[in-house]
């Protein structure tokens, strides 16, 4: 069920040429076939995340400036990003090991899978690729204090690792970066990859009883497994952005030692201490594990 994948961490792919994992985008060499399936997963997310996605990443969309016809130049991308927040996207050829992630972030370089999903992988892709990386999180950059978290979290990351205790950070990633939600005066928005880049869980998440809702709580969030094959059973929701960013304030040290000595909880499980906005039915994984 869980593994430490870091959006493109954890890969065991042999090392290209350059030492940090970056290659060229190439971005000549895309098929029509591979920029129509850009343009499909494009068109229908971005009818779907109005009034579904939180305001700063509809903006960010809004200031990449993204072509919907055909797959972004990530040249193209990095020239805004690093004028709106020092940000730019690399190349990288898929899943990379811990410490290189880790370094890219901290350095505020967003390493993206530069190839894209094959035209019956619409709908679920495990492995990040560019859609998933490029419209899920790139918008999110533009946002001054997300920005800043996902400098933070590169750092931390580098911490852990050399700590042991990367489990319980990648879970802080997971359930922020890509299955974050926020709340507004309008109610829950989207603010994680994995939700933005999904027609089918943007849906889930937000509308489907099926899922706990809770209060982030960042001890609780450390301890709680992840799904990596299918729609999360509980998603946490943050009051701001600056939520997140405070995390960079905190020492971690004594926290994870605490969380070592507690039990892990599983995806779907309600806790005594959980700010509860929604309790889930639970119905669409229980249908799943019965016809397993």
């Amino acid at each position: 069920m869980e593994s430490t994948k870091h959006g493109a961490a954890a890969g065991d792919a042999k090392p290209p040429v350059s030492g940090n994992w970056t290659i060229d985008q190439e971005w000549e060499s895309y098929s029509a076939e591979e920029h129509a399936v850009w343009k499909t997963l494009y068109e229908r997310q971005s009818k779907l995340l109005p009034g579904r996605a939180c305001d700063e990443f509809v903006q960010g969309m809004r200031d990449l400036a993204m072509d919907g016809d055909r797959i972004p130049d990530f040249r193209r991308l990095s020239e805004v990003l690093e004028k709106r927040t020092g940000w730019s996207v690399v190349a990288v050829p898929g899943l990379v090991p811990d410490e290189v992630f880790f370094d890219h972030l901290a350095n505020r370089r967003f390493p993206a899978g530069q190839f894209i999903r094959r035209p019956d992988q619409l709908d679920y892709l495990e492995e990040p690729d560019v859609f998933h990386d490029v419209f899920g999180h790139v918008p999110m950059l533009v946002h001054p204090v997300f920005a800043d978290y996902m400098e933070a979290y590169g750092k931390g990351g580098l911490r852990a690792r050399s700590l042991g205790v990367l489990a319980h950070l990648a879970r802080v990633y997971w359930y922020t970066v890509e299955f974050g939600l926020i709340g507004s005066g309008d109610g829950l928005r989207i603010y994680g990859s994995g939700i933005a880049s999904s027609y089918t869980e943007t849906i889930f998440a937000l509308e489907d009883p099926s899922p706990n809702r809770i209060r982030f709580d960042l001890e609780r969030v450390m301890r709680t497994l992840y799904r990596i094959d299918d729609f999360q059973e509980t998603y946490f929701v943050i009051e701001s952005f600056d939520e997140l960013l405070a995390l960079a304030e905190i020492d971690f040290g004594p926290i994870y030692r605490r969380v070592a000595a507690l039990p892990e909880l599983e995806p779907g499980t309600i806790d005594p201490g959980d700010g509860l906005l929604h309790r889930g039915t639970g119905i669409y994984h229980a249908g799943r594990r019965r016809v397993a």
